[in-house]
């Protein structure tokens, strides 16, 4: 509620609320999806924040803190033995962001948000932030498999190489072959599409720390 005031007196109160995007409740169904519980995190009044949540489908509420609390709530979450990712995009954001171990920051937020984050979401659809997790975990998956394929390899082959029992051309051949596998099966990667590409583009991270 904001009061205007006419003459130093109170004349109207006109009550200012952000509108919940339709896609909003779609996202957090995404992420649930995803195995992850979604939590909101916000500086509004308990009310607000109840509305709020109840139009995205958020049972989760945490509502009249200060950046500083958005920050104890994150610590709260990982003394409790949880990964958080935070999604903000206010400068009342960045500390949450920063204490995160993934911080998300949507693209029409504030410069601060974006810093402090690891990952910024070019647009504003909160459904991209599903869609970026989903690939993170694609990509960790086929680095898995890249390891486990280049290290079997290798433990296979140096002692058969060393003993003298491989001829060096069908070691190099295998070689290759190995260094063809690796590649073509982290190009698979080119072929994950989310329902609207061009509506879920995701920048690349801006911290040189692993995630």
């Amino acid at each position: 509620p904001v009061v205007a005031t006419i003459d130093g007196r109170p004349a109207i109160v006109v009550t200012v609320g952000d509108t919940v995007k339709p896609t909003s409740a779609v996202a957090i169904q995404e992420l649930r999806d995803l195995g992850l519980v979604p939590v909101l995190l916000t500086g509004d009044r308990a009310a607000t924040a109840q509305a709020v949540a109840a139009t995205a489908g958020i049972s989760d509420v945490i509502s009249d803190v200060s950046p500083e609390g958005k920050v104890v709530a994150v610590r709260d979450r990982h003394a409790a033995g949880h990964r958080v990712a935070m999604v903000g995009d206010g400068i009342n954001d960045a500390a949450a962001l920063a204490q995160a171990d993934l911080g998300i920051a949507m693209g029409t937020g504030t410069d601060a948000a974006r810093e402090a984050a690891d990952i910024t979401i070019v647009n504003s659809d909160l459904r991209s932030v599903a869609v970026a997790i989903a690939l993170a975990r694609r990509t960790w998956r086929t680095i898995k498999q890249n390891l486990w394929w280049a290290f079997g390899y290798n433990v296979a082959a140096i002692p058969l190489a060393m003993s003298g029992r491989l001829s060096p051309m069908i070691a190099g051949a295998a070689m290759a072959f190995s260094s063809v596998l690796v590649v073509s099966n982290s190009l698979r990667l080119r072929a994950f599409k989310p329902a609207n590409v061009e509506s879920h583009r995701v920048e690349a991270p801006r911290s040189s720390q692993p995630v």
